[in-house]
């Protein structure tokens, strides 16, 4: 009797995560994969400046806060686990570790289950599905922030949610953003789509010595320092 062979991933394919998960586990692991509404989408190659390298700066900026955020983790294209029908793989995200309050946890397959606090994606433009399909997915799941970097469109987009809506967090008077689920994360967005990496470290750092980034630190850990 002639073994069946299980087909080749390929994009716009329509599968349940599990089949997607059969079928993913045979491919090169360097190649970025989704499953989203039950739909395959597959990255074609990315380029250095519309997507490298301003990746490498979100991760940067995501890991100097980590870095003094005990208790916070950073992902960088790590596949979340959501339903039975979404699966995806998103360009950076902190979470807040399970044992410390997180909403994800870590399964046995060493996938994340559920949805991390803040998710970042690099987008071409406002055309890309990260601004639509992902964007409700990640919406419904309860990712309680959500930041697109539109890097042709020279636009950041930073998303929190609220009774069940994504809202657009605005820049302040001097051209900066935080988070309201992290304190002390701070953007200056301006300085990012320049790429001027040096003054974004620099403001981060500046408010992660707050009183209220400390005070964030103490309610994560409370249990432990009772």
């Amino acid at each position: 009797m002639k073994s069946l062979t299980i087909p080749p991933l390929e994009n716009g394919d329509k599968l349940t995560r599990f089949e997607f998960e059969k079928r993913y586990e045979l491919m090169k692991p360097q190649k970025k994969v989704e499953l989203i509404n039950g739909v395959v989408y597959m990255a074609a190659a990315l380029r250095y400046k519309g997507h490298g390298f301003p990746h490498s700066l979100i991760i940067t900026w995501l890991g100097l806060y980590v870095a003094n955020t005990p208790g916070v983790e950073l992902g960088d294209n790590t596949t979340i686990i959501l339903d039975i029908d979404n699966e995806p793989q998103p360009d950076a995200l902190l979470r807040i570790k399970s044992e410390l309050g997180g909403q994800s946890r870590i399964n046995e397959n060493d996938y994340i289950e559920g949805a991390p606090e803040l998710i970042v994606e690099i987008a071409g433009s406002s055309v890309s599905y990260d601004l639509h399909d992902k964007l409700n997915v990640y919406r419904r799941h309860g990712v309680k922030e959500y930041i697109v970097w539109r890097v042709y469109d020279q636009k950041i987009d930073w998303f929190y949610l609220e009774e069940g809506k994504y809202l657009n967090l605005e820049t302040d008077s001097w051209g900066l953003i935080e988070s309201k689920i992290f304190p002390g994360l701070v953007l200056a967005v301006n300085d990012l789509l320049e790429h001027n990496l040096a003054s974004v470290l620099s403001e981060l750092q500046k408010n992660i010595k707050s009183e209220q980034h400390e005070n964030f630190i103490k309610k994560l850990h409370k249990s432990e320092i009772k």
